[in-house]
């Protein structure tokens, strides 16, 4: 028996029980879960440890950073934007940042951005040391960067990129940066533990990220990996290998990296602040009195924009909405992490090592799942989809995980 805490309603019971095994059995070093339910919390649990090294527990308001979960946060200031008609997602983007629009990204229209069909995946030339978290150094270098593909011909995972594009279009219509809209316009009003740029009032609250523990078989790596190891030239290696050491281990940890704004990749939170942020989207667009978009909006977030066999960077399959991760079943791949199996009506996002946020609009469902112990895959690893699975068995209902 492990040290759990929290409250979660008797019928969700097997939440906590698979947050349980998740940390006898499954690796799990510290984690939190939240399950809203029509805009109430059913769920909200965490346990284990949120630092080794000094023994701290996993308490109520541990926050950790999410990686690419903080992707649904920053498309979600974008969607605010197009509801309220200051933005349209249909527009050219010399419309909005014409600067960008040259050297074959003319054809780029808003909406690319957001479904990963810009073709920016990475950028080319070096990023420095610490170059992440230069915003002026970033935009520069993606004016100046050539598209892998022509716009809208491809479809291909914008792993860092991504938060600097739609950011820097937030930032030009709205004349805030992203993690300031964000905090004024969604984390404050709904009161989320959820910042992109971390107050360093904050920064003890942080449980840091455990690197996953790649296996000893090159062949259970993923083609990602194994393709990015063999060829320096290729949109993976630029992904992993070019973030200005980002993504190196231990990096992610500095207050460097907690204090910058990179809106696809430094989101930091807790379950609570992934549920509550998605409950408003499972509830036709507001949660309490405070509305962030229309009902004509949730149905532009969850439709299916972007669906390809062989995503340009992820080189699975992946499907996306305006910004958000859909239902994609790679099990074929034989590697636990590479799916994201959520039921076909939600969307969300996925983070780096296995973190995720969705809202269930059929159900009035919202979810959110951190951790620190990162696992393999390009998707949710199997300890969280243990728990999306209880959730949804919890109501009755066959869990995503268990659909084909």
């Amino acid at each position: 028996m492990t040290n759990i805490g929290g409250t979660c309603e008797p019928r969700f019971h097997a939440v906590r029980d698979q947050l349980e095994r998740n940390l006898v059995e499954r690796g799990e070093v510290g984690a939190s879960v939240c399950v809203m339910l029509d805009g109430e919390v059913v769920v909200d649990l965490y346990g284990g440890v949120a630092d080794r090294e000094s023994g701290r527990p996993w308490t109520e308001d541990t926050v950790s950073l999410v990686f690419s979960s903080t992707k649904g946060a920053t498309a979600l200031c974008a969607h605010m934007l197009a509801d309220r008609g200051e933005l349209d997602l249909d527009a050219p983007i010399a419309e909005v940042w014409p600067e960008l629009a040259k050297g074959g990204k003319e054809r780029i229209r808003v909406g690319m951005l957001l479904d990963h069909q810009a073709g920016l995946p990475a950028l080319r030339s070096t990023i420095p040391p610490g170059g992440l978290y230069d915003w002026q150094w970033m935009i520069h270098a993606l004016e100046d960067e050539a598209p892998f593909w022509r716009p809208g011909t491809r479809h291909g995972y914008h792993a860092l990129t991504m938060g600097y594009l739609v950011g820097e279009v937030v930032r030009r219509v709205s004349g805030r940066t992203l993690g300031t809209f964000f905090a004024e316009e969604v984390a404050d009003p709904l009161g989320l533990d959820f910042w992109i740029g971390l107050p360093e009032s904050e920064e003890g609250r942080v449980a840091p990220i455990i690197p996953a523990v790649p296996p000893s078989d090159p062949a259970e790596l993923g083609e990602l990996i194994q393709v990015a190891m063999g060829d320096p030239s290729s949109i993976q290696f630029l992904v992993l290998m070019n973030s200005g050491g980002f993504l190196e281990p231990g990096e992610c940890d500095s207050r460097a990296a907690h204090a910058a704004e990179i809106p696809a990749a430094n989101g930091i939170t807790n379950a609570r602040g992934l549920a509550r942020m998605y409950a408003p989207l499972a509830l036709g667009g507001a949660l309490g009195g405070v509305r962030l978009v229309s009902p004509e909006a949730i149905s532009r977030m969850s439709a299916v924009r972007s669906a390809v066999a062989v995503d340009a960077t992820l080189l699975t399959t992946t499907r996306f909405s305006l910004g958000y991760m859909k239902r994609a079943d790679n099990r074929w791949t034989g590697i636990d992490g590479d799916s994201v199996l959520l039921a076909e009506e939600a969307f969300g996002h996925a983070g780096m090592g296995g973190s995720v946020g969705f809202a269930d609009p059929t159900l009035g469902l919202s979810f959110g799942y951190t951790m620190s112990q990162q696992g393999m895959g390009v998707g949710i690893n199997g300890r969280g989809h243990a728990l999306i699975d209880a959730t949804y068995a919890s109501l009755g209902l066959t869990p995503p995980g268990e659909r084909r």
